[in-house]
């Protein structure tokens, strides 16, 4: 039986640097995925996707020229473009040689499979077992959930995967979910002429942020031609005459050409082997310590942590990991202050808490908030300003808990707000601050002052 040092499972973003780094640092690592090495992120995740939101954000600013700079010809799309960028730019046509051909260079062992804990530091592949002597690094990811929606395995539907492969898109498509990558999804088709209805049962879009932030992007797909139905799901699916019909808790019928499903994303933790370490599969995420330690021997990054499915989380987790299987020192990890950003336009972004989890812990609260059209850069931007920003604080320690933002180069805001989260920075600290860009960071003083 073949010996490693370390098996990794699962080469998404923080697997591959786990096994990486690893394998650079001396260590024998077994390196194993089933799928494309890099995971979903650059194959179907952040970087095409970005690359459509780029190219729908083009759009729209020219068609804002009009209003902001005088006359311009028609606009329009051609997804061609984006498309043919996607295959032969991010993806390689979805070909993952160069990532194994960067992982093996640098000392690794790949095997294509999948991957499994059979018993303590035992893994198998397809079969195959192999021994391990410090550890097995789980980084498995997820999967887009389908929910048990009647008819729905009898029609063909999308998932995120589908959107960013199509070469030519539809003429309509109805959305079921109004979370980031619904509405991500959403806007960009919206953009490049797609008629498109969302659907979310929750009472609001971005359900897991602050409710003034899902309000206001509603507010802005509506202007953009979106028709959006919140609090009621999705009750039967069946295919109709120029597509797929989809009948609605109530009894209303929406139709389109595609049904994209974006309800979220789930792990299979039985997949893994994990209840050989007492894990129960049955459950959403992997419970890991502040070293992502799930047992002696066993470690878990990414997305089935439940810690955020980002990959900067799953890269932050790595570097812990690395550290501990190397017996280095470094800092344990600290989930307060995460940063995260729903790419519609404006960007959605958020650090640490919401009002309502800050409540639900016990903090006593104290938030504040402020338009984005209210500020000089709102007034100087014009169209395309519409957000907020959104401070939430705990009245006992005088700090930030949490921060939200929403408006045009809203990531200057949430960059300054992550550091005061998480490192604590005094309120009177943050009032009294000489900031870069006074036209919209003028926006944080005003949230501070409206505090109460």
């Amino acid at each position: 039986m073949e010996t490693f040092d370390v098996a990794v499972i699962g080469l998404g973003p923080g697997g591959e640097h786990v096994a990486g780094t690893l394998a650079e640092r001396g260590l024998r690592v077994l390196a194993v995925d089933r799928g494309l090495v890099g995971g979903e992120c650059p194959y179907w995740g952040c970087v095409p996707t970005k690359m459509m939101v780029r190219a729908a954000a083009a759009l729209a600013e020219a068609r804002r020229v009009p209003d902001l700079a005088g006359s311009t010809g028609d606009v329009r799309p051609d997804w061609s473009r984006v498309a043919r960028r996607i295959r032969e730019e991010a993806t390689d046509d979805w070909d993952d040689t160069a990532a194994v051909e960067r992982l093996t260079g640098k000392g690794g062992s790949f095997v294509r499979g999948a991957g499994r804990l059979v018993g303590h530091r035992r893994v198998e592949v397809d079969g195959t077992a192999y021994e391990v002597t410090r550890g097995v690094v789980v980084a498995t990811g997820t999967q887009p959930a389908i929910p048990p929606i009647d008819g729905l395995d009898q029609v063909p539907y999308w998932t995120n995967h589908d959107v960013v492969e199509a070469p030519e898109l539809p003429g309509s498509i109805i959305v079921l979910g109004g979370g980031a990558i619904g509405c991500e999804l959403a806007q960009v088709l919206l953009r490049f002429g797609v008629r498109v209805t969302v659907v979310e049962a929750a009472e609001r879009l971005l359900a897991m942020e602050e409710p003034e932030a899902g309000d206001a992007l509603r507010a802005v797909l509506e202007a953009e031609g979106a028709t959006i139905r919140t609090g009621v799901a999705a009750r039967r699916v069946s295919a109709g005459a120029d597509g797929v019909r989809v009948e609605l808790d109530g009894g209303d019928v929406l139709t389109a050409e595609r049904l994209l499903v974006a309800v979220g994303r789930r792990t299979d933790l039985g997949a893994v082997g994990l209840d050989v370490v007492g894990v129960d599969t049955g459950a959403r995420a992997v419970p890991v310590d502040d070293r992502c330690r799930v047992a002696d021997g066993v470690w878990a990054v990414g997305d089935i942590t439940g810690k955020g499915a980002f990959t900067h989380v799953s890269m932050y987790q790595a570097g812990i990991v690395i550290r501990d299987v190397l017996g280095e020192p470094g800092p344990a990890a600290d989930y307060r202050a995460l940063p995260r950003v729903t790419f519609t336009d404006p960007e959605v972004g958020a650090v640490g808490m919401t009002e309502r989890q800050a409540r639900e812990a016990g903090v006593r609260v104290l938030v504040g908030s402020t338009e984005v059209a209210s500020t000089s850069r709102g007034w100087i931007h014009k169209l395309g300003n519409e957000g907020l920003i959104k401070l939430v604080a705990d009245a006992d320690r005088s700090v930030l808990v949490g921060a939200t933002t929403m408006g045009p180069n809203g990531g200057e805001v949430l960059g300054a707000l992550s550091v005061a989260v998480h490192g604590a920075v005094p309120l009177e600290t943050l009032r009294s601050m000489i900031y870069a860009y006074p036209t919209f960071h003028r926006g944080i003083e005003d949230a501070l002052r409206a505090l109460a």
